[in-house]
């Protein structure tokens, strides 16, 4: 018999809650108790709910700034780069074996930020323009000789069958 008044006391704070809160709506009938003297049974109907879906408009993201430039491809030699030509000006160690599978180019001083320009190391950029095989996503890690300017450089190993110097090079900065 405690227990049953016990429950009915409960139910009547969770009544009260629900319905401070507006968990039942003005429609829904009030809960059925039916009290027996061994078990006390609750007949809940839910009220009707929908759901609508917010669409919220994606945001536009900005178009990429593109730069024009020249670009070329280098090797990790004396002769190309400086008396350390496995480490990039940011402290990076190319692969002997495979340079070109970092994907890392160097850019101009003109374009790094360091000089004034927007690009620092570490950066992402798309390069289109180039070749099929060369235009794709690559990281700045060196830069080149300050005798250069608008320009690129595309790290690639001795043995790959690349050279070249391309005009009118779109890269764009990602991050």
């Amino acid at each position: 018999m405690f227990r049953t008044k016990l429950l009915a006391a409960l139910f009547s704070i969770v009544l009260a809650v629900a319905e401070e809160f507006s968990f039942f709506n003005e429609a829904s009938s009030a809960p059925k108790i039916e009290e027996n003297e061994q078990k006390l049974t609750w007949h809940l109907k839910a009220p009707e709910r929908t759901v609508t879906e917010i669409k919220t408009p994606e945001p536009e993201e900005p178009p990429l700034e593109t730069f024009t430039v020249s670009a070329s491809v280098y090797h990790p030699v004396p002769g190309q780069t400086d008396s350390t030509p496995f480490i990039t000006a940011d402290g990076s160690r190319i692969n002997k074996n495979n340079p070109k599978k970092h994907r890392w180019i160097a850019v101009s001083r003109d374009l790094h930020s360091r000089w004034g320009g927007d690009i620092s190391y570490g950066d992402s950029l798309q390069i289109t323009g180039v070749s099929d095989e060369l235009d794709g996503l690559y990281i700045v890690r060196d830069v080149m000789n300050r005798r250069i300017r608008k320009q690129i450089d595309i790290l690639v190993g001795e043995h790959d069958k690349v050279m070249g110097f391309w005009k009118d090079v779109e890269i764009a900065k990602l991050n």
